[in-house]
């Protein structure tokens, strides 16, 4: 007998009842700024964004902690961790009260926020009372403690009209800390604990807690718990605000009616327990989700006045929700949102039992997250578009994606349990019985690739060059795009200023630099998503993004109250185009055969990189001329009299990304071959030539893609009098067309030697621009940047011809036990890995470079000190290349001067590809 089920109802109830409590009262003090958040946010002037980082800031401290609040309680017993978690909250949330700035506020929220935690160690304090046929039942009844955000709509306007909103923090603070110490005198530790101290037995080590959190369904539950919770707790935050804002009640009206959503989002969760455990969580969650799109679509129409043209004169009306239709449709939304919340947890304690606290403190962790980042993009989006009805469109795009990946998931996972191969089956069912499955076999083009065979001369010739091409021709476009969004902040910034934005010049920089951090960071993901994901999805889904940006720079620049942050936020989405390299060259690279992917990669990467020279040159022309007439704006006043249309830099490319999202997704192909986990892939950490290849390749495309993004600026600093925007193209067009101009030049001589002196050449080209620099000459100066850009390209092709050498020797080394096809295999997939690894390191070079030009610009008023600081890393560059690669003894030593054969097993992979 399990000691669950050796428990008493009694028993189990005690454990229920309290914990169901003291989450309640948690809940209420998480959730305490939907209400005093309004009249702070009055008393300090905040505008909506500061407001939505005010109410965020709880909901992300009490999200992060939910991992090893969860893990901390499988180890030491919730009742200990569940009352300390408490005590520490009330002691922050009885601070903020004394807190007099809004800097201070956020501060206490931070500590204030830990109550959030305490759902993590609840489920898993909980879940160890009852056995597995019941724990559905028992969990949705404690999520109903999710009511505490109803508790405080209802009861803190009143307090607060009373005795201020000091006066409810106090108040909420000492009920927190009373429910601590009793909960802590009252609550028994769970049966699991008192069995394994008796036993002698240590609990688990942290390793093993986090064990789980490798399979992908656990993730896939926090996409889920995303919406369900997420959205809840977010709205939760939000909906006062929003009925103030666009029904002109007063903040006790909304503050109930926002109440009765948070009811009903939290008192029906046990009844969605009770519904999972009688007809199966799938169901619950296709309604949840279903029932959700449709209302969310409801709520996110605008109010609208509609004018049609009719043969007897015009017929105007106007569609609008008012309060009362609002209200019973925020109600319906959470009742389904507390069905989904319980669907979600059903199944965490029986697929993991002894992970209950890790499992669920990350679904929970990423679920809170959603509370914390969506005020912030309800706040942001209100203030970009100006529509109240902004986050409900943010929340029907949310949950259309959960949907999608949630059935894609369950048919993926039908077809493998069936057996049958779905591309056999008609293509409708009324054609059932007409079907004949090798007649109309033809007639099925799949976009999956099941056999791929680009060695084979007869393969290639027949089909596989026709669709390798194809597939190229399709994503060169895609890259070339997925660039010019990257980098389209180094031209938006320079003219910030002469429409009325007062930003210092270290602000300006920030903003030319982010976009490289946050590139360069998503490149490391996207490095391994095509052999998870496919390369057709992949490519369809990170160039559909670019929209995003694009369409946010087009609305913002448009207004120069934009807040700060804004820009930051958006310059923060423009690395979505950096990402998309990553993923591009590796999706590619499994199209082509030994003998062409050299060049099929030079020319994907090579014409990807002129999107940067592309949008250089188009951005200045765009912006002086109504290209999209009333569609696209009014025009800004430029301090010089004139007009410009700064928000055509972001949308000029929106037609451009549809068409390319509408090609990738129809027109090109998934490779089952190329199909491999990310456990397969992070072999390359291993490798110590991969972290040296990393340094090299920063210098070579780091530098290519940090002057891409810091020149412009930099340059207009330096010399206010030239309008250098005319000009700066030219270093990117030139870097982009030395590197598919070039590749030869490796080929030939070696790309170990060839990166030598590629670095020896930069360190000459920036002695010459400090040269210029000084001497005031433009021309010398731009003369001296494009030949380091000429350089650039010339070292990314003869760093990236480099690496499949290294691995054609470093393979049979590191692996001899495996036969010749397994090494090529195993090399073949290193290589592509390294290569997509190596270029996401080398973007931070679009982060560092124009940073370093700002901060030294800041402290010094002159870019000379971060121009000495990269002559230094070229030097290190060179000389990691001639100790590691081509002095003698080194490992392309030999092999670049003939006189070692390359292994014949393991063949190359890539050369002269750029990034």
């Amino acid at each position: 007998m399990s000691p669950q089920q050796a428990m008493s109802a009694n028993q189990q109830n005690r454990a229920l009842g309290l914990s169901t409590f003291a989450f309640t009262i948690c809940f209420a003090v998480w959730t305490i700024f939907a209400i005093i958040g309004i009249e702070i946010k009055a008393e300090l002037g905040l505008n909506d964004t500061q407001f939505g980082l005010l109410v965020g800031t709880p909901i992300l401290t009490g999200s992060l902690v939910r991992l090893m609040l969860g893990v901390w309680t499988d180890q030491f017993g919730g009742r200990i961790v569940f009352a300390l978690t408490m005590i520490a909250s009330a002691v922050s949330t009885f601070l903020l009260s004394w807190a007099d700035s809004y800097i201070m506020m956020l501060v206490a929220a931070l500590g204030l926020g830990l109550a959030g935690g305490g759902f993590a160690v609840g489920i898993a304090y909980v879940s160890k009372w009852y056995p597995q046929e019941r724990q559905g039942s028992a969990l949705g009844f404690f999520g109903m403690g999710n009511v505490g955000a109803a508790l405080t709509k209802f009861v803190a306007p009143w307090v607060m009209v009373a005795i201020g909103w000091q006066g409810v923090a106090q108040v909420w603070a000492g009920v927190l800390a009373v429910t601590a110490v009793l909960f802590f005198l009252f609550a028994k530790d769970d049966p699991d604990l008192v069995a394994r101290r008796t036993s002698g037995a240590k609990p688990m080590s942290l390793k093993q807690q986090l064990e789980p959190l490798r399979n992908e369904q656990v993730w896939r539950f926090s996409l889920y718990y995303f919406f369900v919770f997420g959205a809840f707790v977010a709205l939760a935050l939000w909906l006062p605000n929003y009925m103030v804002g666009l029904y002109d009640i007063d903040v006790k009206l909304a503050g109930m009616l926002a109440a009765s959503f948070s009811l009903s989002a939290s008192v029906f969760r046990a009844y969605g327990g009770v519904l999972s455990d009688k007809f199966g969580a799938r169901k619950i969650m296709y309604a949840t989700f279903g029932v959700s799109m449709v209302l969310l679509f409801m709520l996110s129409y605008p109010a609208t006045d509609y004018t049609i043209h009719g043969i007897r004169g015009d017929i105007v009306f106007s569609t609008s929700m008012s309060l009362v239709p609002f209200v019973i449709t925020v109600f319906v939304l959470g009742f389904f949102m507390s069905l989904g919340k319980a669907a979600v947890y059903k199944h965490i304690p029986v697929y993991y039992p002894d992970h209950v606290g890790s499992v669920g403190g990350l679904v929970g962790l990423v679920g809170g997250l959603g509370g914390f980042v969506l005020p912030i993009v309800f706040g942001a989006v209100n203030d970009l578009t100006g529509i109240w009805t902004s986050c409900f469109m943010i929340l029907f795009a949310l949950v259309a994606i959960a949907l999608a990946w949630m059935h894609l998931a369950i048919r993926q996972m039908e077809q493998k349990a069936s057996g049958i191969d779905i591309r056999s089956l008609p293509q409708f069912p009324e054609m059932a019985g007409l079907h004949d499955e090798e007649k109309h076999a033809a007639a099925q083009p799949s976009k999956l690739l099941t056999e791929w065979k680009p060695e084979d001369p007869g393969f290639w010739e027949q089909t596989g060059e026709r669709i390798a091409r194809r597939n190229l021709y399709i994503s060169i476009p895609a890259l070339l795009l997925a660039f010019a969004v990257w980098m389209v902040w180094s031209m938006v910034v320079a003219k910030l200023p002469a429409i009325g934005f007062a930003y210092t010049t270290d602000q300006l920089f920030w903003l030319a630099a982010l976009p490289g951090l946050s590139g360069a960071t998503l490149r490391i993901f996207y490095s391994f998503m095509v052999p998870i994901f496919g390369g057709r999805l992949w490519t369809t889904l990170s160039t559909a993004s670019l929209l995003i940006p694009a369409f946010g720079i087009g609305y913002a620049v448009q207004n120069p109250d934009t807040p700060y942050v804004i820009f930051l936020v958006l310059a923060l989405l423009c690395g979505f185009g950096g990402g998309n390299f990553a993923s591009s060259m590796s999706n590619i690279s499994f199209f082509f055969p030994r003998a062409q992917k050299g060049n099929a990669l030079a020319l994907n990467a090579g014409l990807g990189n002129l999107g940067v020279s592309v949008m250089q040159f188009a951005v200045p022309l765009v912006i002086v001329a109504g290209v999209f007439g009333a569609m696209g704006g009014e025009p800004q006043q430029a301090a010089d009299g004139g007009q410009l249309w700064l928000q055509n830099a972001g949308f000029i490319w929106v037609p451009f990304i549809m068409i390319s999202t509408l090609l990738a997704w129809f027109g090109m192909h998934d490779i089952a071959d190329a199909k491999a986990s990310f456990a397969e892939q992070a072999v390359i950490f291993q490798r110590r030539h991969n972290w040296l290849m990393c340094w090299l390749y920063t210098g070579t495309f780091g530098s290519f893609i940090g002057f891409s993004a810091g020149l412009p600026l930099l340059a207009k600093h330096q010399f206010p009098d030239v309008d250098v925007l005319k000009f700066v193209f030219l270093g990117p067009l030139v870097g982009a067309l030395s590197r598919a101009a070039t590749g030869w030049v490796s080929d030939r001589w070696g790309g170990g030697r060839v990166t030598f002196w590629v670095f020896v050449s930069m360190m000459l080209g920036v002695l010459g621009v400090i040269w210029f620099l000084e001497a005031g000459n433009w021309w010398g100066f731009l003369g001296m940047f494009i030949f380091m850009f000429f350089m650039t390209g010339v070292g990314n092709a003869s760093t990236f011809q480099m690496i499949p050498a290294i691995m054609r020797q470093e393979v049979p080394r590191l692996m001899p036990e495996l036969g010749v096809e397994a090494q090529r295999r195993q090399s073949e997939k290193e290589s592509a890995a390294i290569v997509g690894f190596t270029s996401a390191i080398a973007a931070y070079g679009a982060f560092f470079i124009p940073k370093s030009f700002g901060s030294a610009i800041a402290a010094t008023g002159s870019p000379l000190p971060a121009l000495w600081g990269f002559l230094l890393f070229y030097a290190s560059c060179a000389a990691l290349t001639w100790w590691a690669y081509t002095r003698r003894g080194g490992l392309l030593h030999d092999i670049e001067r003939a006189r070692a054969p390359v292994p014949s097993a393991i063949p190359a992979t890539m050369k002269g590809a750029a990034a």
